[in-house]
């Protein structure tokens, strides 16, 4: 089971271009590649739900959030200002409680420490909900992602079948690391030809050799890879299903009444379909949740 972007650290991938293309792991601007669809319903504050938000945060009328970018297309930098899937999810839920949100960039590996010793209320930065992290941190849990693969339109590719072909990755991810080695050891090991693995520095360069023909498919985390499917304009197909799924969660620190707060908003916008129409709007619909829960880490 992959930690997503804690495996590696803090995997960055930022907007550019049209193929959700990907850059080092710096707090730069990052402009291009916007979604494409459109979120039509209007959100309004619950007070039932609002009345759970701690004191001090309800005084204040906002939320800090803690966050690193970037990595479309979930966080990201355009024109200056944190955008992405995450973004507009965690604006929604917060409007639900009546409040705004402040985002303050930092390191990853900094963010639950300081959700745990309070700087931050909320981190948001596509933490995958883990049991070592649920030691320290409560998480609500609000997407479900995994590895997924793409290949080219009109060509059958099968992840779980994939001896002899090659499969474009971007360099030390979970997919470079373990998913591809671990597939190609096991094919040689029934007899049958290795996958070659051929690596890239950026998450764009991996996407365009299956684009440009050069890879039969690519692997990548599902929110990339979903990214990268949407805005590639119908050369890119999804090949077999998200392999190795975990909850992404939002870290909270324990004994907090915001986790029912923030538990009971998102559950309010998976119900009126809100929820839907931004995992849509970024083409990240394949992770939808139809139930928000906290701490539902699988490992």
């Amino acid at each position: 089971m992959s930690s997503r972007r804690s495996l590696v650290i803090a995997i960055s991938l930022a907007a550019a271009g049209t193929l959700a293309l990907s850059g080092c792991a710096s707090n730069k601007d990052e402009g291009g590649g916007g979604p494409t669809g459109t979120v039509k319903n209007s959100v309004s504050k619950q007070a039932n739900v609002a009345d759970l938000v701690p004191a001090k945060i309800k005084s204040a009328g906002k939320l800090i959030v803690g966050v690193n970018v970037p990595y479309s297309p979930n966080e990201y930098l355009q024109s200056g200002k944190v955008v992405g899937f995450d973004v507009d999810l965690m604006n929604a839920t917060a409007k639900v409680l009546g409040l705004t949100t402040e985002y303050r960039q930092a390191g990853f590996e900094k963010i639950i420490p300081s959700v745990e010793g309070g700087t931050y209320d909320i981190g948001m930065s596509s933490f995958t909900d883990t049991k070592e992290r649920e030691k320290t941190v409560d998480f609500v849990d609000y997407f479900s992602a995994g590895i997924m693969w793409a290949a080219p339109k009109g060509k059958t590719v099968d992840p779980k079948n994939a001896c002899g072909l090659t499969v474009s990755v971007q360099a030390n991810t979970t997919e470079h690391l373990d998913e591809l080695p671990a597939k190609s050891k096991a094919c040689t090991k029934a007899g049958k030809k290795p996958i070659t693995i051929q690596q890239y520095t950026g998450q764009d360069q991996a996407t365009n050799a299956v684009v440009l023909g050069k890879v039969a498919a690519m692997s990548a985390d599902s929110p990339v890879t979903a990214y990268a499917i949407k805005q590639s304009g119908g050369k890119l197909v999804q090949a077999g299903d998200i392999m190795d799924a975990a909850p992404y969660g939002w870290p909270i620190a324990k004994n907090s009444t915001l986790i029912q707060a923030m538990q009971k908003a998102l559950q309010t916008l998976i119900d009126n379909g809100t929820y839907d129409q931004i995992c849509k709007k970024w083409g990240v619909d394949a992770g939808e949740i139809k139930t928000a829960s906290v701490n539902g880490a699988v490992s």
